[in-house]
């Protein structure tokens, strides 16, 4: 890698930092919750009246799922140079995360097939096909937060490797830590201690993921450390 490069990778880990935000905002809160109501006959008619928003809010989630594949890559380079192993781990932790996020996205993605009856389900009723479309997103919803802990795990070592790094803040790999741990909390709670699980615990991972993007953005990594870093491991 040049000695510019590096700093082009941290400013495009801010970028793509700040798409995965606005991506995962419209895409798994903002536009899934106008369809998730409750209500099938509600829920039937918005997918009806309301089908390029419904398609807006997963075009959102793929500029999110897209983000995190280059992001993926990105922290790997820039992180490698501290422990090659560990952050190749955090990236498949991340991979898999994201794989099964999409999987439960599908169940999103495929509510309004049973809007159209003609179609698919001539057999049932336009009240029971509505039902179905409910049934589909109340899944995904349900669904979403159940391997929230490989997420989190990605996270706590990138977090682990930020502040062993020397040319990153640690109290970045603090966040990072803390973000992760939320995640990780929270996955164990919903499938062990329902009653105990609070979306609170989330919120350190947007305050993480926003403060990361500015860093990034602004300052970057320190450039001269991050070589030093780099060389010491092709030495090894």
């Amino acid at each position: 890698m040049t000695r510019t490069s590096v700093e082009t990778y941290s400013r495009a880990v801010g970028i793509f930092l700040v798409l995965t935000m606005v991506g995962g905002w419209f895409g798994e809160v903002q536009i899934p919750s106008q369809f998730m109501t409750g209500d099938s006959v509600t829920t039937a008619g918005r997918l009806r009246e309301q089908a390029a928003l419904f398609r807006l809010g997963f075009a959102a989630y793929l500029v999110e799922a897209f983000s995190d594949v280059v992001l993926l890559w990105l922290f790997y380079v820039l992180l490698k140079p501290v422990d090659r192993d560990l952050a190749l781990l955090s990236a498949f932790f991340g991979l898999v995360a994201m794989t099964t996020f999409a999987v439960m996205k599908m169940f999103y993605f495929s509510a309004p097939i049973f809007i159209d009856a003609s179609r698919y389900t001539t057999g049932l009723s336009p009240e029971q096909n509505a039902g179905l479309s409910t049934v589909f997103l109340r899944l995904y919803g349900r669904l979403t937060g159940a391997f929230m802990l490989f997420y989190g795990t990605a996270w706590i070592i990138r977090g682990y490797l930020t502040i062993r790094s020397g040319f990153l803040p640690r109290f970045l790999g603090a966040l990072m830590i803390a973000a992760g741990v939320g995640f990780f909390t929270k996955n164990v709670t919903k499938v062990l201690l329902p009653e105990y699980s609070s979306d609170l615990l989330l919120i350190p991972m947007g305050l993480n993921v926003l403060v990361l993007a500015i860093w990034m953005l602004v300052k970057g990594v320190d450039r001269d450390k991050w070589h030093l870093a780099d060389a010491r491991i092709d030495e090894r």
